[in-house]
């Protein structure tokens, strides 16, 4: 970035700059928020969504995979609740949460989007990676607490809205102000530790950081946005546009919270016949603090199932995997529910001292024979360093999507992996309800 300042970069970029490798990039995160979208539309938390929207932000912007329209910060709010819904999406992390959830609502939930060419609007989604990242690890960096990923997705979502509405970089630094002040300050521990709709809080983020762009315009003052123009995290800000963290998101390969992974990987790398169920009397967990916060053995909700560590461990044993089906059908599986029962976790110091760069866990089982199994050391599978391939990520999409959208989903999956060379409109006319 050199001698410029964070926001005459936002305001300046352009957006044709980015080349193949980005919008490669882009078209993985955007194809992998559609299928979580299209996926959660199954979830309790989506008709409420949509009915709170529909009724409390009337307006005639089209919702995101449902019935129903509203404003630009009811579809935000909507799409980025809908997203959250199901914890398949993408995330950072140095951010210890999650961008597009909010990014993609963000950009759908205006009109301006539609003029768009598919090129730019790739280009616009990778943008808005780059600031919802960074301003996301200098509030991590600047704060005490540990706060949900809509305290700081806001801010890409207002950068964003302020690029596609043509503000001028003061206008821009107003719009990121108010968003990271209102921006919801929530404590992510808290839902990990009582797991509910609340969630990441990134339906606020996004609904923040469309009225964050809209007050400024209208000259609603906000700046300074300490966590982009404070001289503590300048050094957080000085390579924009020479490290792309757009490249280091992960992809999620299951519905699950990112910390209840690695000990999924730990568990179905030993072999299938050493981890029969009917076997094993104890289930030996070892991993980080705060995936041992991770608790709740019984979920009687997808929230908490989704929270939950000792019910991924069992699903990933009864199942082989940890699908949408085990976090939402099958709570009340006799067999899954006893081989929750036998999970243990214990944390270790090691892995405390990685995270959150890094997050680790092994797995022990004691057989009924006596015997114990132990794996090596585990990292979720899907980070940057250990990516999920293209055919994995498009597999992902298709299991999600195509219970939902039916046929619809090949033609959105070919719409996204071609998007540069379309309007962004055709795009858009694909994303209405089932």
């Amino acid at each position: 970035m050199h001698n410029s300042t964070p926001l005459d970069w936002m305001h300046g970029f352009d957006l044709s700059a980015l080349d193949d490798a980005h919008l490669h990039q882009a078209k993985r995160c955007l194809l992998d928020l559609l299928g979580v979208a299209a996926g959660a539309t199954r979830t309790p938390l989506a008709d409420k969504a949509t009915r709170f929207v529909t009724s409390q932000h009337g307006g005639d912007r089209p919702l995101l995979f449902t019935a129903g329209q509203a404003s630009p910060t009811g579809v935000a709010l909507h799409g980025a609740w809908l997203i959250d819904a199901l914890d398949a999406h993408d995330g950072q992390v140095l951010t210890k949460g999650h961008s597009g959830v909010a990014l993609l609502p963000g950009m759908l939930a205006l009109p301006e989007v539609a003029e768009l060419t598919g090129r730019d609007f790739l280009a616009l989604l990778a943008y808005g990676y780059e600031i919802a990242t960074r301003a996301g690890i200098a509030l991590h960096a600047t704060s005490p607490d540990y706060h949900t990923s809509g305290a700081w997705n806001a801010l890409g979502v207002a950068a964003v809205a302020a690029r596609l509405r043509g503000a001028d970089v003061e206008t821009l630094h107003h719009a990121l102000g108010i968003a990271e002040f209102y921006g919801p300050r929530s404590q992510m521990m808290r839902c990990i530790d009582h797991p509910t709709m609340l969630k990441d809080g990134s339906g606020w983020g996004a609904m923040t950081g469309i009225s964050a762009a809209l007050l400024a315009e209208d000259g609603f003052t906000g700046a300074p946005a300490l966590t982009v123009t404070a001289p503590d995290v300048a050094a957080l800000w000085q390579d924009l546009g020479e490290r792309w963290y757009l490249h280091e998101q992960y992809f999620k390969a299951y519905p699950v919270c990112r910390w209840a992974q690695p000990a999924v990987e730990a568990v179905l790398s030993l072999p299938a016949e050493q981890r029969d169920p009917a076997a094993i009397a104890r289930i030996e967990i070892v991993t980080f603090h705060e995936g041992k916060r991770l608790h709740v053995t019984h979920p009687t909700t997808t929230e908490q199932a989704q929270y939950s560590l000792p019910w991924s461990v069992a699903c990933a044993l009864g199942r082989g995997t940890v699908d949408v089906a085990g976090v939402s059908d099958e709570l009340d599986a006799p067999d899954l529910k006893a081989l929750a029962n036998r999970v243990e976790i214990h944390e270790d110091d090691t892995f405390n001292a990685r995270f959150p760069a890094e997050r680790w866990a092994r797995a022990r089982l004691h057989l009924a024979s006596g015997e114990v199994i132990e794996s090596a050391d585990f990292e979720a599978r899907g980070n940057h360093d250990c990516p999920l391939s293209d055919d994995e990520v498009v597999a992902k999409y298709r299991a999600l999507s195509e219970p939902v959208l039916g046929e619809r989903a090949a033609r959105l999956e070919d719409m996204v992996m071609s998007l540069e060379t379309r309007p962004a409109s055709d795009l858009l006319a694909l994303l209405g309800a089932p």
